[in-house]
């Protein structure tokens, strides 16, 4: 079991809304006291009308930074190919500034071909897209390191995915959050396959906070996982109405773990 608090966020789908409700959706939720409001960074909807209204993901964080005062914020996750990453290190540093430092910067090597193809990217292939992303990692974090002015604080980073070979190990030397999805005996796997990967680069797996969504989980999955170190817990909401009823009972059982 895992000594962090137990975190509730949800995902805040850019898709198939107009931009006030996305606002609204993002007020409602700092007003009901969830700890992390995640967008994501796409250029169309995932599901729904393939064509359906969408918005970008790093502008949507500049306005979140202005709106919100208490909640931590970011994307779930920027597809790496999409910017260099030394200018994405530059966002993500002046966000956290905007915000007073509370942006996540959350990254992945990206997978929605739609995306690459409609906006004049190289889709490669999943091992490509890998290997790209393992190039930008270092330049990010170095670009934090000596950009001036510094961020307010060390900003964190998390890494979306669950490959053992490439991902894994980038969790390892990169990430303060791991974002992975699967059930419970999925999780206990990957989590001795990451404390591996930190013995190898010499690092406390235990500093890295351990990340999933909850859309489909019943309470007792829930209580399981974060008994497995997992203190991070997601709901993925969709618009237009970005319906925040189900989020209640995770926060009252948040609040029950936490005591």
């Amino acid at each position: 079991m895992s000594d962090r608090k137990i975190r509730v966020a949800v995902q805040l789908q850019p898709q198939h809304a107009d931009y006030g409700q996305i606002r609204d959706a993002v007020f409602r939720a700092e007003e009901m006291g969830v700890d992390v409001v995640f967008n994501w960074d796409h250029f169309y909807p995932l599901y729904g009308d393939p064509d359906g209204a969408h918005y970008e993901c790093w502008t949507m964080l500049a306005a979140w930074a202005e709106q919100t005062e208490r909640v931590e914020f970011g994307p779930l996750v920027t597809g790496g190919g999409y910017r260099n990453p030394d200018l994405l290190a530059d966002m993500a540093r002046t966000v956290d500034h905007i915000s007073g430092g509370r942006v996540i910067l959350g990254l992945g090597s990206g997978w929605f071909e739609k995306d690459y193809q409609e906006y004049g990217y190289e889709f490669g292939t999943a091992g490509s897209r890998l290997d790209l992303f393992g190039t930008f990692l270092p330049r990010i974090a170095h670009r934090l390191e000596v950009i001036n002015p510094a961020p307010t604080r060390q900003i964190p980073i998390l890494i979306g995915g669950g490959g053992e070979k490439k991902t894994l190990r980038y969790v390892a030397q990169y990430a303060q959050i791991w974002h992975a999805f699967g059930d419970l005996e999925t999780m206990q796997r990957k989590s001795g396959i990451l404390d591996e990967h930190c013995a190898v680069v010499g690092r406390d797996p235990g500093e890295i906070e351990k990340s999933t969504e909850i859309a489909k989980a019943t309470q007792a999955d829930a209580d399981a996982l974060a008994d497995l170190g997992v203190s991070l817990f997601t709901i993925g909401i969709t618009g237009p109405d970005y319906d925040l009823s189900g989020v209640k009972q995770w926060l009252t059982w948040r609040d029950g773990r936490n005591g």
